[in-house]
């Protein structure tokens, strides 16, 4: 349970009920096989890896709060880079939230560190919405430019910290990229492809 309050999407006790053919039980407990990667993830382990994540993230939150009280407002770059950890750490926060309550999409149930990749593009559609005055953020200030900027600058080195990963862990992004690319297009083909039969069969009616 997150914040004594957020429910797990996916309980035992649903799991134990479920249809769902990836969903099966080992002497770990339930696993379904992931899609990107097809290795077996644990609900079990998935859960308490956004649970540590998010305690982790909300300390680091609560540190950060006291740093910003505590820093003068002249002290302008001092204050941007805070707030530009606060915009991580919040969509982090955010995100995990809505992973761990999620309980009719069986594809939130990842790796850690797929979990990590979906985080880093995330913050990339998020900054560059930022950046297009496209959304509001509270961590935002009415001249965004030196948060923009810390934001291109750390926020990889800031999820691996909040993740406790290594470095190595986001260095297999390309595959999940590649892999949503290919479904694009195999989608793009399909599409095509029932518009050009489609087009055929109102010429012979016609």
């Amino acid at each position: 349970m997150l914040d004594g309050k957020f429910q797990r999407g996916f309980s035992p006790e649903r799991l134990a009920s479920t249809k769902e053919p990836r969903v099966r039980k080992d002497e770990r407990g339930f696993f379904l096989m992931s899609l990107s990667e097809n290795t077996k993830v644990y609900f079990e382990d998935f859960y308490r890896f956004l649970e540590a994540t998010y305690s982790r993230a909300g300390a680091e939150r609560e540190i950060l709060n006291q740093k910003l009280a505590a820093t003068k407002p002249e002290q302008v770059e001092t204050i941007a880079y805070y707030r530009s950890r606060g915009v991580i750490i919040d969509l982090l926060l955010q995100t995990i939230r809505r992973f761990y309550t999620d309980g009719a999409n069986f594809g939130v149930i990842m790796t850690p560190w797929c979990f990590g990749t979906v985080m880093l593009e995330k913050i990339e559609v998020h900054r560059d919405r930022l950046s297009r005055g496209e959304i509001h953020d509270g961590n935002i200030p009415d001249y965004p430019y030196y948060v923009i900027k810390y934001i291109d600058e750390t926020y990889k080195t800031a999820l691996l910290e909040l993740f406790d990963f290594p470095e190595k862990a986001f260095q297999m992004r390309w595959q999940y990229s590649e892999l949503l690319k290919r479904y694009s297009r195999i989608l793009t083909n399909i599409t095509s492809s029932l518009h050009s039969v489609l087009g055929m069969i109102k010429n012979y009616g016609s």
